[in-house]
């Protein structure tokens, strides 16, 4: 049963990205990685807050952990603000979402937080397929291979010369490992 409802979630989130932005990937991403930046903060915030209130210092990792992907996800976000330059309007889209995602994560992860870890699972898949989309496009010359932001450059120690596809293969590794961290705790490996 909680595979189904994450996965139905998943399904639900994706048709709204695509409703939204279908091929426009720069953008798609934007919104993407500013959702991406939630269940992170709002997993490690419960964390940092249950460990206050069992007076209990195993939740350290796990908090690190989870803060700091949600410090990868931002900084996803910072690389692809720089590429799709977002309007007003998809930025107001983008704040709506985030407030939304934010709540309803809150919620989900409350009531159980292996659920919450197994949707961001496969929320962390689609987005892995998303990339190798993305990158497929920019490889056969669809979308223009543009250098890759200097503040990509400088987080992933690229070369100067780095490349939009450059940097999508590093961010698709980034989510897979994200995937695979959030199948760890939903299998309830850690996270009490």
């Amino acid at each position: 049963m909680r595979h189904l409802f994450a996965k139905a979630m998943t399904q639900f989130f994706r048709a709204i990205a695509d409703t939204f932005f279908a091929k426009r990937y720069g953008h798609r991403a934007v919104v993407l990685e500013t959702v991406a930046g939630v269940p992170g903060m709002v997993a490690g915030m419960v964390l940092h807050f249950t460990s206050l209130r069992k007076m209990k210092t195993g939740y350290g990792a796990d908090i690190r952990e989870l803060l700091a992907e949600a410090e990868n996800e931002r900084m996803h976000l910072m690389f692809f603000i720089e590429i799709a330059k977002p309007n007003f309007l998809e930025r107001c889209l983008v704040s709506i979402a985030q407030v939304i995602f934010s709540i309803f994560y809150l919620i989900l992860y409350l009531l159980d937080r292996r659920l919450a870890h197994t949707m961001i699972a496969y929320f962390e898949e689609e987005a892995v397929h998303s990339y190798s989309e993305y990158l497929g496009l920019v490889e056969s010359g669809v979308i223009e291979n543009v250098p890759a932001p200097l503040l990509a450059i400088d987080y992933y120690g690229m070369s100067n010369e780095a490349k939009l596809a450059d940097l999508i293969k590093f961010v698709r590794a980034d989510e897979q490992h994200h995937s695979e961290v959030n199948h760890r705790y939903a299998a309830g490996s850690s996270i009490k």
